[in-house]
């Protein structure tokens, strides 16, 4: 079957084109500014034929807001629409409300499915695929609507992704590409017979994008009029640069013209073509539980390949950049990574990420708990975790994101505990991201429920329990990796690494100007995960940094409490400017109860420079002396 494939191309990170040989690639980076083309002139209705009466439906993908002009156009015309909604992302910006899909049936257009999160059903194993097409009808009919009417995603499907529709309940299921059209199918039929051969496969044209004109709309139609059968036109935008897009003038002058064809040529739903009734709706198989205490990451090695690509992940991104994934040899282990490559960055990140889906690849995971995470990576620039979980429905949210983790030519292994999971999520996705031009390999990724895990001894008494305390180790931007700026009020500060360290090549130097009140200083980064100094209610602890400064400076101390927020807590006494390297140090009250982690920092509370290096944090039991 020749597919141009059903796609659309803002839809954050779940949708967009396949790549060829590679993965559906969730966020196309750049826009493209395109003209809709020069629409042709009316074309004058044919002479009346003996080849029989023609059906047109017109169809609607993916379950963009933008649709709703569509329906506004076709209910001026007293025309109906098949809105196919991908109900993962329905109620998230930039789609159809639920709110909007009852209007839609109320018009009485017709309501079919389009998966729960947009995948290439092929590349899916069965059960995956199950879930994603079922799950789908069972969303949209529990919303209240008869779901009888099914389009595959990207125009993807086999023998058994079609018996899958069936099974699921569907009376029909659309590809596209099979009848012709100028852009692809030349040598195709001009229409789909009705009854279709096969009502699982029935055959469409090209989906409508920004290069069709009103003659190629009109074109679709008057050719099956020559022949008699149904046409069913795909729509994306309307509206809109997406390269998917039509204007909304082009769609109103294409309604208005269907409203002028003979008699023997209809506009009707997939559903009224087809007909049938509305079968039971039935459930994907569930997701198998998680092995206790084990690796949830499925393929974590990205040793099994499917299609050329590591079997059940997928890239992710957003932003205009260009993106370029490929699986290198060898790897960390084994002999797979996966490479990236991002250039002509302007904004937005790229990733690679366990796949979206509803359970068959991405990691199971239960709402409150933690987990530790882990990727080992080698990158030319900054990287760190970009979190998504998975709601009831199905859908995908983004949550969060880990400290940033230096750039390295050779392989580190990065490490972060998340916070708890939202409540109603079940379901995680991480993986390493690129901000900026660069290139990042990764490998053996990990993802442990903590409280399967056995957790490390305590610290031997003396030990530092800062994290890079000599500032070595570079993270991001003017930042040392695991640390950041704090600060509040009116003044400009500037951070700045500088080679003027007490020991190694590094220290950090944070100038203020301008000063009007508040404070500026660098701190241990104030994270859920290990950054943060870690450290145990009811202890005292004694903070020590080594500092040249301009003016007066304390140590600011804040503490994260036991649902992962942070909190300021205390400041020590005033240490008086230094032209050499002088210690500063403060012994600190008890922490509060439930706190779990302290960061702390020397800080400016006026105009004036001061330079730190050689951190340090002890249990004030066995702490060494000053």
């Amino acid at each position: 079957m020749t597919s141009s494939g059903s796609t659309t191309r803002n839809h954050g990170p779940l949708h967009g084109a396949p790549a060829p040989g590679r993965w559906a690639v969730w966020v196309v980076t750049a826009l493209l500014a395109l003209a809709v083309g020069i629409v042709s002139p009316a074309i004058a209705p044919p002479a009346a034929s003996a080849a029989g009466p023609t059906v047109v439906s017109l169809t609607f993908d993916d379950g963009n807001a933008d649709q709703l002009i569509a329906a506004q156009t076709l209910n001026k015309y007293g025309l109906k629409g098949t809105f196919y909604v991908t109900s993962g992302v329905t109620d998230t910006a930039g789609y159809l409300t639920q709110a909007d899909l009852r209007t839609l049936a109320a018009a009485g257009h017709e309501i079919g499915g389009h998966t729960v999160t947009h995948p290439d059903l092929v590349t899916l194993p069965s059960d995956e695929a199950t879930r994603q097409i079922c799950n789908d009808r069972v969303n949209l009919t529990s919303w209240g609507f008869r779901v009888t009417s099914f389009a595959y995603p990207f125009a993807s499907n086999t023998p058994a992704i079609e018996t899958i529709a069936k099974n699921c309940g569907y009376n029909s299921a659309r590809g596209l590409g099979d009848i012709k059209t100028r852009f692809s199918c030349g040598t195709c039929p001009l229409a789909e017979t009705i009854p279709a051969v096969n009502p699982w496969n029935t055959a469409a044209p090209d989906q409508v994008e920004n290069t069709w004109t009103l003659a190629d709309l009109q074109n679709s139609v008057t050719q099956a009029e020559s022949v008699g059968g149904w046409i069913q036109l795909t729509f994306h935008h309307i509206g809109g640069t997406d390269p998917l897009a039509v204007t909304p003038a082009l769609f109103d002058q294409f309604a208005a013209w269907l409203k002028t064809r003979p008699a023997t040529t209809t506009v009707k739903t997939v559903d009224q073509v087809v007909g049938g009734t509305v079968k039971p709706v039935v459930s994907g198989p569930a997701v198998p539980p998680p092995p206790v205490g084990g690796n949830l990451v499925k393929n974590p090695g990205l040793e099994t390949l499917t299609n050329g690509v590591p079997q059940c992940w997928n890239a992710g991104g957003y932003g205009t950049n260009t993106t370029a994934f490929s699986v290198v040899s060898p790897g960390r282990t084994g002999t797979r990574a996966e490479q990236l490559v991002v250039s002509g960055y302007v904004d937005g990140d790229a990733k690679l990420l366990p796949a979206l889906d509803l359970g068959g690849c991405s990691p199971p995971a239960t709402a409150g708990r933690t987990y530790n995470l882990g990727a080992w990576y080698k990158s030319t620039a900054p990287t760190q975790f970009a979190l998504y979980y998975r709601t009831g429905v199905g859908s995908w949210k983004y949550w969060t994101s880990s400290p940033w983790f230096a750039a390295s030519s050779t392989y580190q292994k990065a490490s972060w505990t998340t916070p708890p999971l939202p409540a109603g999520a079940n379901g995680l996705s991480f993986g390493l991201n690129l901000f900026s031009n660069g290139t990042l390999t990764t490998d053996d990724y990990e993802m442990f429920d903590t409280a399967n895990v056995t957790p490390p001894p305590p610290p031997a008494p003396g030990t530092n329990l800062v994290k890079n305390p000599s500032l070595e180790t570079a993270g991001s931007g003017a930042f040392p990796q695991c640390w950041q700026s704090s600060g509040f009020g009116v003044n400009t500060p500037t951070f700045s690494t500088v080679a003027t360290a007490r020991t190694g090549t590094k220290a950090e130097r944070l100038t203020i100007t301008g000063y009007s009140g508040g404070d500026a200083k660098l701190l241990t980064s104030l994270d859920t995960g290990t950054c943060a100094p870690a450290a145990t209610a009811g202890k005292t602890y004694s903070v020590r940094a080594w500092y040249t400064s301009t003016a007066i400076t304390q140590f600011a101390l804040y503490y994260r409490d036991a649902s992962g927020t942070w909190v300021y807590w205390t400041s020590g006494p005033w240490l008086p400017a230094a032209g050499a390297y002088t210690q500063a140090s403060f012994t600190t009250p008890a922490l509060p109860a439930g706190a779990t982690a302290i960061s702390f920092g020397l800080s400016l509370f006026g105009n004036g420079t001061v330079t730190t290096d050689d951190y340090a944090m002890y249990d004030t039991v066995g702490a060494p002396p000053l």
